[in-house]
């Protein structure tokens, strides 16, 4: 071989290598992502299809992906061969058979609802144009539709509500959070609220904040119903100490060095927060926004149940309530959405985190 052809092959090997490097990168890049939304087994499956060690990858895989499921196949079957022989005054215990045709149902009921709305709708207008049309368009009505919530409409009302209770005690926690973190006179202050009010129970907060909204929030308006309200508030309620413990702690463990750095520089106090603390303590605070967040998905479901505000709550006690044959396993169903939407929001939570802060911890 030539000294030339030898080159030429050198030069290739050499950009077979950064191109494979390249890919790499771009894997474990990606590698982060797809960890916090809950997908790390494609890591692996990516690592061997661009040429990585296959053994060291599958091991990989077989701990990420093939444990977990070895664990949800071994549930499934103890819960098909031991739900039968469990005897409740609406029947046997469900096995997974028997909850996912009820789960079927359940979207098969809310598509024989969206049809029906959109029957109605269809048949609303072509009568407003007939008397339109017939010089009668003063008799013209626009009704909605008022069928019953489905399934489907109990899921996106849940997650409204525990949204907006959710937001509205991330903008009380975080400010007075960051306050209490700063001022050990303030924290002093704050401190005994805080022990006396973070356990109070939801089922104790839904008297007071009903009266206190029905009292409050008069003129309720249809975007904003005052079950919703309701609601929202008791999640709020017992949602924010998470946040606002977490923040504080954040706050007062910043390096004293960069505190005094803002008192050299003679930053404003908004810029020292803005520019100095909140970057430290992201991460505390984001960890308590997750638990911020557990907390007020699980408080919504119970006070959703008590005060039969609109929601999976509500679907889950009236469905206790209903005693059909298949309500228990309608039930199991909703058990199942509400433990997968709590895993998801834990796993959005924790991509924000990842997006904005270093922190590795989960």
């Amino acid at each position: 071989m030539t000294h030339a052809t030898e080159t030429m092959a050198g030069g290739a090997d050499a950009t077979r290598i950064a191109r494979k490097e390249r890919m790499f990168a771009r894997i474990n890049k990606a590698a982060k992502w797809l960890d916090a939304l809950g997908f790390a087994w494609i890591t692996p499956i990516l690592k061997i299809a661009a040429g990585d060690n296959v053994g060291e990858q599958a091991n990989e895989l077989k701990r990420v992906l093939l444990v977990p499921v070895l664990g949800i196949v071994v549930f499934l079957v103890a819960w098909g061969v031991l739900a039968p022989r469990v005897q409740t005054s609406l029947g046997a215990i469900p096995g997974p058979a028997q909850v996912w045709e009820q789960a079927l149902n359940l979207w098969q009921d809310h598509k024989a609802e969206r049809r029906k709305e959109t029957e109605f709708y269809e048949r609303q207008d072509a009568r407003n144009a007939q008397l339109v049309a017939e010089g009668k368009g003063d008799m013209v009505k626009v009704r909605r539709y008022t069928g019953k919530p489905t399934y489907l409409d109990q899921i996106v009302t849940s997650l409204m509500t525990v949204g907006l209770g959710f937001l509205v005690a991330s903008l009380i926690a975080i400010p007075i959070g960051i306050a209490s973190g700063l001022s050990k006179t303030f924290n002093g202050a704050i401190n005994p609220l805080i022990q006396i009010f973070k356990p109070v129970s939801p089922l104790a907060w839904l008297p007071i904040v009903t009266m206190v909204v029905s009292a409050l929030y008069v003129d309720a308006s249809e975007a904003l119903p005052k079950s919703l309200v309701v609601s929202a508030v008791t999640v709020t309620l017992c949602s924010l100490w998470p946040t606002l413990i977490n923040t504080a702690l954040g706050v007062a463990s910043i390096d004293k060095d960069l505190v005094n750095v803002g008192r050299v520089l003679q930053l404003s106090t908004a810029t020292t927060i803005r520019k100095l603390v909140l970057p430290s303590a992201l991460p505390l605070i984001f960890t308590g926004l997750r638990l911020s967040l557990g907390v007020g998905w699980m408080v919504l479901i119970a006070a959703e149940m008590l005060a039969q505000n609109p929601g999976l709550g509500k679907f889950v006690w009236d469905e206790f309530q209903n005693g059909s044959a298949s309500s228990l396993a309608r039930i199991m169903v909703a058990v199942l959405t509400i433990g997968l939407i709590g895993f998801m929001l834990d796993r959005i939570m924790y991509a924000l985190q990842s997006a904005f802060t270093f922190s590795a911890n989960r």
